[in-house]
């Protein structure tokens, strides 16, 4: 913990002089990448013809919310519940509660009291990347991650809660040097936050695992050579991302839920 905390505070003093250049750099970008709308349809079912039934439900921002695709069956929810079903022998029944822009705090404000299930098996959450643009402290992540995990903890005692990989703004082309390294490395410490504390919290786990295109392209036999198909705008994923990511993280999902069975 205390690693972690020099590692926030020396990363926040060398930075300090890039503040202004980071301004005019994120306003440029912003009248760069083109603002594309949130996923429709958010709800589905995937029906393998298992004999038992899955309800999950996913929580987050605008990669849980779709944006880069039409509907969400082509983004993350929807791949992620089609490799789970086959991981798990699982019929699944999904539902989506997202907002583009929404970091944790809002999240737990906003989002959750809408959240119209009473009984769910399985949550999954991806956030951090609009903490980390805000330029959150670790501490408050935390306090906003805890917040969040004991109101749906409340709400649903027995769930299993999973929190996706941090965003890997690294890898962002559209982002520069300036902010891939402030940025960047901050998501990458508010990773290891959430990792702290998701090892204190029952039934709470987090995709500690960092994202590279490289490791991605090798894996999944994707040219190496071409990023850019992995983005729809530069920072959001495309329909071939989200199948790759809902597929990397079913399998962790799983590989939980069966040792825990």
């Amino acid at each position: 913990m205390i690693q972690l905390k020099l590692r926030y505070y020396f990363g926040f003093l060398i930075s300090i002089p890039l503040l202004p250049i980071l301004f005019f750099q994120g306003k440029t970008i912003q009248k760069k990448v083109p603002k594309l709308p949130e996923a429709i349809e958010p709800e589905g079912y995937i029906d393998n013809s298992f004999v038992k039934d899955l309800k999950i439900i996913t929580i987050g921002e605008s990669t849980i919310a779709g944006v880069g695709v039409v509907k969400h069956k082509n983004g993350f929810t929807g791949a992620f519940a089609k490799e789970l079903s086959k991981n798990l022998h699982r019929n699944i029944y999904w539902s989506v509660y997202a907002k583009s822009g929404y970091t944790a705090n809002l999240i737990a404000k906003k989002i959750l009291a809408k959240i119209k299930e009473k009984k769910v098996d399985l949550i999954v959450i991806g956030l951090g990347g609009n903490d980390a643009f805000t330029l959150n402290s670790p501490k408050k992540w935390s306090m906003a991650i805890n917040h969040l995990i004991q109101l749906l903890q409340s709400k649903f005692p027995n769930t299993p809660i999973y929190f996706t990989n941090m965003p890997p703004i690294k890898e962002f082309p559209a982002f520069t040097k300036a902010i891939k390294f402030v940025i960047g490395n901050l998501v990458e410490i508010l990773g290891d936050f959430l990792e702290l504390n998701a090892k204190k919290q029952n039934n709470v786990y987090y995709n500690k695992e960092i994202i590279t295109l490289k490791k991605w392209s090798k894996k999944h036999k994707l040219p190496s050579d071409n990023t850019k198909i992995y983005f729809s705008d530069g920072v959001h994923p495309s329909e071939i991302t989200y199948k790759i990511w809902g597929k990397e993280m079913a399998k962790f999902v799983a590989e939980k839920q069966k040792s825990q069975e």
